[in-house]
C-alpha cells in the first residue's frame, strides 16, 4: 500500500461518513418534527379534508423516500463544493421542514402552518436554484421533494379552509 492509497482510502471513508452525517441530519429533522406530536394519523383522519386528500398511511413511505433523496442531494453538493451557501439553504429548508409538523399537528395552527410551509417551499426553491449551479443529480433529487411540498401546501391550505 502506498501513501496515496491510504489517502484515497481515507478520503473515500470520509465521503461515506459524510453521507451518514447527511442522513443523520434529515433523521434529526424528521424526529424533531415529530417530538411531542402524537396521534397524527387520528388527527388527520378527524379533519375535514378535500376529496383529493391522500390516506394517512401514504405519508410515512413518501417522507422516508423524500428524506433519503434530500440527504443524498445535500451530500452530492457537499462532495462537489463543501459547505457553502447552497448547503446553508439546504439546512434552512430542513429546519423549516422540522417546524411544520408541530405547528400543524401539535399546535393545530393550520393557518400558521400554511405560512410556514410557504416559507419552506421558497427555501426549497432557493436550494434547488443554488444546487442547479453545482450538481444536476442533486437538483433532480430535490424536485420530487419540492413537488410533494407543493402538494402538501395545497392540502394544508384546503384543510385550513375546511376546518376554519
Amino acid at each position: 500500500m502506498t501513501v496515496s492509497d491510504g489517502v484515497r482510502r481515507s478520503t473515500g471513508a470520509r465521503k461515506w461518513w459524510a453521507l451518514l452525517g447527511f442522513g443523520a441530519a434529515v433523521t434529526v429533522a424528521a424526529a424533531v418534527g415529530g417530538l411531542g406530536v402524537r396521534g397524527t394519523s387520528e388527527e388527520y383522519a378527524s379533519l375535514n379534508q378535500p376529496d383529493w386528500a391522500p390516506p394517512s398511511w401514504l405519508f410515512a413511505p413518501v417522507w422516508t423516500l423524500l428524506y433519503a433523496l434530500i440527504a443524498i442531494a445535500g451530500w452530492l453538493v457537499w462532495r462537489r463544493v463543501g459547505f457553502g451557501p447552497a448547503l446553508w439553504a439546504w439546512t434552512a429548508q430542513l429546519v423549516l421542514n422540522a417546524i411544520w409538523t408541530p405547528l400543524f399537528f401539535g399546535a393545530g395552527r393550520y393557518g400558521l402552518a400554511f405560512a410556514e410551509i410557504v416559507l419552506m417551499w421558497l427555501a426549497i426553491g432557493l436550494t434547488v436554484a443554488l444546487f442547479a449551479k453545482l450538481s444536476r443529480p442533486a437538483t433532480a433529487l430535490l424536485l420530487p421533494y419540492w413537488a410533494w411540498v407543493t402538494f402538501a401546501a395545497a392540502l394544508n391550505w384546503s384543510v385550513w379552509q375546511l376546518n376554519w
